[in-house]
């Protein structure tokens, strides 16, 4: 077991601005609860002075850590490296942009330490963002609470508390973390909760995410449910699908074959098998069914052999 109680990992993108205000937050929050802690910051390839601050500050509090990527990743690259990374007892995830409050971690950290939840998913039951974006995020919490059978209200919220086990039995890549919840689940940590929590306007800067999110979290839920259900099975898809079409194709084969012979027999005339279109749709078919078997074997293959790597570019790390 960790002797620190809490890690903190916060992804950023150009918040050089806000980071001073940030951990000396998260810094009084800890020092009124008595917790030991560490704070990781993770550069996703800013442009801005952000690891210069990120190093200063580490300077001043030995608790400080920091990541830099040669470029940017994205948020779930960022995660996962924090989570790897982390040695806390509980691990809390919030943005950089001071739009989360610090002042959220005592009662997060008493859900996990003394409720037993596995995860809490902050709720931002009251959002400071305009229409363009509040419509399209309720439409995916409410297709992802449908698709999944976890019945949270925002599963997007970058406020977050994990058991320490969750964050290292969990992989999270691409753009999934806005389903990190589901892929906790799918890794048999059932005990997810939420809780309401405040939002707060933005301070500096402006967002780092544009209208394409909303497609890119559309597949990713596509994709995780996929992954969720045949990422280590895949032959129970491919293979149950191949199967099923090739003996649709051969059943109307053997029909049009039996149909033929029938009218021979009874000395009646018959159109050609290969005069016939269903024929050809028939054949095709069977191919199709045959070819998805070959790629469930294949999948099967590759996931019984071939354990999943995540690579990104590290440039710096302080304290890591």
């Amino acid at each position: 077991m960790s002797k620190t109680d809490i890690s903190v990992v916060i992804p950023l993108l150009n918040e050089a601005e806000s980071l001073p205000e940030l951990h000396e937050w998260i810094v009084r929050v800890m020092k009124s609860n008595n917790y030991s802690y560490e704070v990781i910051f993770i550069d996703d390839g800013s442009t801005d002075n952000s690891w210069e601050v990120i190093n200063t500050l580490s300077i001043k509090d030995s608790n400080v850590k920091g990541i830099r990527f040669r470029r940017n990743y994205g948020k779930s690259a960022a995660l996962n490296v924090g989570f790897e990374a982390c040695v806390g007892n509980v691990v809390i995830t919030m943005d950089a942009d001071l739009q989360d409050s610090p002042d959220e971690i005592p009662e997060l950290y008493n859900l996990i330490t003394k409720e037993g939840f596995h995860l809490i998913s902050g709720w931002k039951q009251k959002r400071y963002d305009p229409i363009s974006k509040t419509i399209p995020t309720k439409l995916f919490n409410w297709a992802t609470r449908k698709m999944s059978g976890i019945y949270l209200h925002d599963f997007n919220c970058g406020l977050k508390a994990y058991h320490h086990e969750v964050v290292k039995s969990i992989e999270v890549y691409g753009e999934m973390h806005r389903y990190i919840p589901v892929i906790a689940k799918w890794a048999g940590f059932k005990k997810i909760g939420e809780k309401v929590v405040q939002h707060r306007e933005r301070k500096y800067g402006t967002t780092k995410f544009g209208l394409e999110r909303f497609i890119n979290g559309f597949l990713d839920l596509l994709s995780i449910m996929f992954v969720s259900k045949f990422g280590k099975k895949p032959m129970h898809l491919f293979g149950a699908l191949g199967t099923l079409m090739f003996i649709i194709g051969f059943g109307i084969t053997v029909y049009l074959g039996a149909y033929k012979l029938y009218h021979l027999y009874i000395h009646e005339p018959a159109r050609l098998i290969t005069e016939q279109p269903v024929f050809y749709l028939a054949l095709t078919t069977m191919i199709i069914g045959t070819l998805l078997f070959i790629a469930g074997f294949l999948g099967e293959l590759i996931a019984r052999n071939s354990p999943t790597r995540n690579l990104y570019l590290i440039k710096e790390k302080i304290g890591v």
